[in-house]
């Protein structure tokens, strides 16, 4: 279509800001527009074009919308992860045409709805500014009816925020921070890709939210609380609605109806109508109602809730989504002090050790992932056993498409508002009201939801405050001890408010009391020993370990560099996280374990053995996350749980994800994945008390299984092995101490040191026996009393090889066996990704793999094993079934 120009016009009133449709109630006849297709950009100078009327002088390319202007660069070829650009430097305008129709009077409200605009931004249409935001974080609706056309075109300014950071701003703050740009907290957007070290880019400049126009009719809902709870086995879902008439007569009487597991039920609502305003309450009591839960340790349970309006002529729908009923509290009793005691979430009555990771976006360059890739990195937390993430307050809030999957997949919400370290203007009477408009908008996405665990003020301000030598309280003040607590009461969201975290105890950063940022071991380097002596309660962030990823995603980084150059590459360290201002990086880290683990010299290694480094760099990470988890695990520790940072790499290289920046599980997952199974086993090393195997039973039945302990000489001759009957009830965790299966001293930990060790490689198996005999694996660990394998002996030694079968599904599964112990086993197949990896097999045992095509067109075209501590890789051998392209039956694949 050919576009329309106008200057900007002043004659006009300026449209009306409604409502912002963020709640959870979707009314029936409502239609959705959205703006999504026909997008453009360009880029000026700073202030290089003010206006509409000036565009079709510049120089424009396509763009995805929702998006940024590095995304679309991106897309483009014009640009890559890792390559210098300062996006903040340009004014960005983003334009698009789209046919569409005023509004049919008052009968019908048409609405641009904008959910994301990065960060200070212009809207206009028509060629009419209609807009000016100046926060990321708030959404908009604009009543635009009178102003559509039959062809319209949308244009928006995103302004350099570099000139601005520029300017003097008051009030002065009252600390610094080497985070970031000490301006960006008079701004509100997002730090990530602004902060030097460890995420310098790049920024989030552009419309990353949807932009929609939303046809209302009938009624337009204004408010919506829908808020369930539990006591006991009673199930209660409370509703207040308000919403205002369009068209036709006032409803006269209302439903809530509620479906799902527990049965339908119906009740009747009140219903009060002031002019063309409704306001509908009431609840609905279930007797006997299927609990939420997270995964870990049930049926995350949902229900679909929605509302019926009955007028004297017609009905109206009003879906509010699904609902969860669970209980929540911060420990076992109403007297815990969250800041003392620490967190300890109780779920309907249940200790639950929250674990997972800090979350970062799944396309941190874009920020607009499909649905389809957000669902998938969901079910890969899922996956690893976790059941807590945190949304960081130096990133963007999600989206309530992100909340729903959490809903239905039983993962665990800690929501921090959009704050970190900074000393924030609060006193400024427009920046307080923004902050306010923005925390009631995110309350009204994530309150009354069964995820929503957590809601926090901020990230590291009391630690930063505290770190200066100031006091933590200086830190809290207004707007994260008074405002934000207040808006979560008043919004009745049952979530647990951590002012900041860290917090608590007499200097927020002691891990003994309250919620901790704990990076003993890790960033301070102490050793492993110190997750259990620093008696961490709640770790907020910790392990942020540099996690090598794998050789394709290696290739794909530096693929003009030799293969034995690629850690001294400046692509390789632009990956490698830092803390802004310091002379060490997390691979310095990293290292510091490497030669603790393994006894090597990390830097002598790689200059003689570059892929070697490579290979024990890969392991370490994930060795020493699972040790730490194992100590937190305990029945006997005082932990409650704790969060990786973080889950994905936000650059390609070796940064602090558990996945890279394409999703792809690096070494690290799997070990996690292991350590926070629901059912699971390990061990830990008690000295001359002995060597203790601890299992855990989340699940909501209780475990019958076996133990069973085998002893191994020179990794390969079993000297010795016992069995024993288990009971672990739901919702718990048994120890017992390895020598009490045997039936004697074995000094199994080389604690007492009678010479050399009798053993150097200790199984614990958790399983269970089939009727027919067949006994399945549920968990596996080894111990190694004299460390760790350090050296590779030839691959035929180990006797490591592996055969292939097809999979109904298109999938591959892997049979793997060794002889001798085979540790830290890699799977490789182009195309596929394996279910399982870096793993150890027991002597004379095997393990079953299952591998996914990563697209549906992949085909199998061979693949290698290969252990840490075996050399070279060994082929996986093709079965018949490969060859021929038939499939097998698999009836069980043990993880």
């Amino acid at each position: 279509m050919r576009r329309k120009r106008g200057s900007m016009s002043s004659s006009r009133d300026t449209p009306v800001l409604l409502a912002c449709s963020r709640t959870r109630a979707r009314v029936s006849g409502h239609e959705l527009e959205r703006l999504c297709g026909g997008w453009e950009l360009s880029a000026t100078d700073p202030g290089g074009c003010a206006e509409p009327a000036g565009l079709d002088r510049l120089s424009w390319s396509s763009a995805r919308v929702p998006g940024t202007a590095a995304g679309a660069l991106r897309d483009a070829g014009l640009w890559r992860p890792g390559d210098e650009r300062d996006f903040d430097a340009s004014d960005w305008w983003f334009r698009t045409s789209f046919h569409s129709e005023p509004a049919s009077g008052e009968r019908e409200q048409a609405v641009l709805c904008l959910d994301g605009l990065a960060t200070v931004a212009e809207v206009y249409l028509n060629g009419e500014r209609v807009l000016s935001s100046n926060s990321m974080f708030q959404h908009h609706a604009l009543d635009v009816g009178a102003r559509l056309r039959a062809e319209n075109e949308l244009a928006i300014r995103f302004c350099a925020l570099a000139p601005m950071l520029r300017e003097r701003h008051r009030p002065r703050a009252r600390w610094r921070t080497r985070l970031a740009d000490g301006n960006l907290r008079f701004y509100r957007t997002m730090l990530l890709g602004r902060c030097p070290g460890f995420a310098p880019g790049p920024a989030a400049v552009g419309p990353w939210g949807e932009i929609v126009i939303e046809r209302r009719r009938g009624l337009v809902v204004e408010e919506a609380a829908v808020r369930p709870s539990l006591h006991g086995h009673e199930g209660r879902l409370s509703l207040h609605l308000r919403a205002r008439v369009l068209e036709g007569g006032l409803p006269r009487a209302a439903e809530l109806e509620l479906e799902g597991p527990s049965g339908t039920f119906s009740e009747a609502l009140s219903v009060s109508a002031l002019e063309r305003t409704v306001d509908v309450s009431g609840e609905v009591v279930l007797p006997e109602v299927a609990p939420w839960w997270p995964h870990t340790h049930g049926t995350p349970t949902l229900h679909d809730a929605r509302v019926l309006l009955h007028g004297s002529a017609t009905s109206e729908v009003i879906e509010l989504g699904r609902v969860g009923f669970r209980a929540l509290s911060a420990g076992p009793t109403p007297a815990h002090d969250l800041e003392q005691d620490g967190l300890d979430l109780h779920l309907n009555g249940v200790r639950t050790f929250a674990r997972g990771a800090v979350w970062t976006p799944v396309d941190a360059v874009a920020l607009a992932a499909d649905a389809g890739a957000v669902r998938g990195a969901l079910e890969q937390a899922v996956a690893a056993g976790m059941n807590l993430l945190r949304i960081p307050g130096t990133s963007t809030y999600e989206t309530a498409a992100f909340h729903d999957l959490c809903d239905e997949l039983g993962l665990l919400v800690w929501q921090d508002f959009m704050f970190a370290n900074f000393d924030y203007p609060i006193s400024e009477e427009r920046f307080s009201a923004a902050v306010e408009l923005e925390a009631r908008q995110v309350l009204e996405v994530v309150g009354g939801r069964p995820s929503t665990a957590v809601l926090c003020g901020n990230s590291e301000i009391e630690q930063q405050v505290a770190m200066l030598g100031l006091h933590a309280s200086l830190g809290r003040g207004a707007l994260f001890g008074e405002l934000l607590p207040a808006l979560a009461r008043e919004r009745a969201v049952d979530a647990l408010y951590v002012p900041s975290a860290p917090c608590g105890g007499d200097q927020p950063f002691r891990p003994d009391r309250g919620v901790a940022n704990y990076y003993g071991v890790g960033g301070y380097r102490r050793p492993l020993h110190d997750a259990r002596r620093a008696e961490v309660r709640f770790a907020a962030e910790c392990l942020a370990l540099s996690n090598v990823p794998d050789e394709s995603a290696i290739e794909e980084m530096v693929a003009d560099a030799p293969v034995d150059l690629v850690v001294h590459h400046p692509r390789w360290k632009a990956g490698v996280p830092r803390d802004a201002g310091s002379g060490w990086d997390f691979e310095d880290v990293r290292d510091h374990y490497l030669a603790l683990l393994f006894d090597v010299d990390p830097s002598e290694l790689r200059r003689v053995d570059h892929n070697r480094y490579l290979e024990l760099s890969r392991v370490v990470s994930g060795e020493v996350m699972a040790e730490v988890f194992g100590e937190w695990r305990r029945a006997a520790s005082p932990c409650g749980g704790g969060l990786v940072l973080w889950m994905r790499d936000l650059v390609p290289g070796a940064g602090w994800g558990l996945v890279d920046h394409r999703g792809e599980p690096k070494a690290a997952y799997h070990y996690l994945r292991r350590a926070l199974a629901p059912v699971a086993v390990w061990t830990s090393d008690e000295g001359l008390g002995g060597l203790f195997i601890h299992v855990a039973n989340d699940r909501p039945a209780r475990l019958d299984a076996r133990l069973r302990l085998a002893l191994y000489r020179e990794q390969e001759h079993l000297l010795e092995e016992a069995v024993q009957s288990v009971e672990v009830p739901a919702h718990s965790s048994s120890c017992w101490n390895a020598e009490s299966l045997l039936g004697r001293f074995a000094d199994l930990t080389w604690a007492y040191r009678f010479g050399p060790p009798q053993q150097d490689l200790v199984v614990v198996a958790l399983e269970t026996v089939a009727a027919d005999g067949t006994v399945r694996q549920l968990s596996q660990s080894m111990f190694f009393p004299a460390g760790r394998p350090r050296r590779a002996e030839p691959a035929s030694r180990v006797g490591l090889r592996a055969s292939a079968a097809a999979l109904p599904t298109g999938g591959v599964l892997l049979r793997v066996h060794a002889r001798k112990l085979a540790y830290a086993v890699r799977v490789r197949v182009p195309g596929f990704i394996p279910g399982e990896d870096a793993f150890s097999i027991e002597p004379g045992g095997e393990r079953l793999v299952s591998l996914l095509p990563r697209t549906p067109e992949t085909t199998y075209a061979g693949g290698t094993v290969a252990a840490l501590n075996a050399r070279p890789a060994a082929p996986i051998e093709a079965e018949e079934e490969i060859a021929s392209g038939s499939a097998v039956a698999v009836t069980d694949i043990s993880a």
